[in-house]
């Protein structure tokens, strides 16, 4: 495998960084919207972890 240019790493740097500045704003309003959230959603995290469980039992027990 051939190492990249220098032209092909600053390329790369670039578009690393556009997309940084492109996304920079969302991730922050994201960052004060969870800090503004309530933490009393357990069960959306509960139940499907739970269902796996309980599936992954199933197909142990099949066995």
């Amino acid at each position: 495998m051939q190492t990249m240019s220098t032209w092909e790493m600053v390329l790369l740097g670039v578009l690393a960084l556009l997309v940084l500045l492109w996304a920079g704003p969302g991730v922050k309003a994201m960052l004060e919207q969870s800090r503004q959230a309530q933490n009393r959603d357990w069960a959306g995290l509960l139940v499907p972890l739970l269902l796996v469980i309980a599936f992954v039992i199933l197909l142990i027990k099949l066995v």
